[in-house]
């Protein structure tokens, strides 16, 4: 417990097997309380690797269901545990866990709802072998996403996440996309529903383990943000009605 608030690490996992110890010994277990794996479908031993370190919450998809699938099942498991802090990081050992406690403490601190490692903050992503049309990309969608959704973001594109469960509860991810999108559907979500994002500097690590998208997909997922940036002005100014932003129910 931090302050009193369970803190729940969630990992989407897909073919995580050679890097997934890595990253799980990293993660500072004197302030998390539960770790969740989600394996979608991974034909390596993912699952068996993920038993052998002794992970207790392991959700398995008969199928592949796609990134965004995969965090939907993390947070359903994870609020379904309890958890008061849902922290993502990638079994990929891409970005490290070390700063766990930084991001928890933001949050457990009621300084910020939603805490995001960026890779962009310094200089960090460049050093860390992010390929220069990745980089170039992403400082481009960053910039007009900036313009559209009306916030400063220094990127919207990291996968190093932190919430309150307040905000996964009000949030209807259930009906997002299954693909790369999902996650910025997600910020488009949790800014109109009138919540603040914090960043803290997250250092990274591109290796041939670690998981990256390649040109034709990267490309897909750029068009799906723009149209995401797109959906949010229009929906904000009264200009098109969206599924996108229809809140939750209210859940004990």
């Amino acid at each position: 417990m931090f302050n009193g608030k369970k803190i729940i690490v969630v990992l989407p996992a897909y073919k995580a097997a050679r890097t997934l110890e890595r990253t799980y010994k990293e993660i500072p277990f004197e302030i998390v309380d539960d770790v969740v794996l989600v394996d979608d479908n991974s034909p390596d031993d993912t699952v068996a690797e993920a038993k052998r370190l002794g992970i207790k919450h392991i959700v398995i998809h008969q199928t592949n269901k796609g990134y965004g699938g995969n965090q939907k099942s993390c947070y359903k498991k994870a609020l379904e545990l309890g958890g008061d802090i849902v922290i993502m990081l990638h079994p990929d050992y891409q970005y490290t866990p070390m700063l766990i406690p930084a991001m928890a403490s933001i949050i457990g601190n009621d300084l910020y709802p939603v805490v995001f490692g960026s890779r962009i903050l310094g200089k960090g992503a460049l050093k860390g072998g992010m390929p220069m049309y990745k980089y170039i990309s992403n400082r481009f969608l960053t910039l007009f996403q900036n313009i559209l959704l009306n916030q400063k973001l220094s990127e919207y594109h990291t996968g190093y996440r932190a919430f309150s469960a307040e905000v996964i509860r009000s949030i209807d991810f259930s009906n997002n996309s299954d693909d790369f999108v999902f996650d910025n559907e997600m910020i488009s979500q949790i800014f109109m529903n009138g919540y603040d994002i914090a960043e803290v500097t997250c250092p990274t690590k591109y290796f041939e383990e670690a998981s990256s998208i390649n040109f034709k997909r990267s490309a897909q997922y750029g068009l799906g943000v723009l149209r995401v940036s797109f959906t949010h002005f229009f929906h904000k100014n009264g200009l098109l009605k969206s599924t996108l932003y229809q809140k939750n129910k209210p859940t004990n």
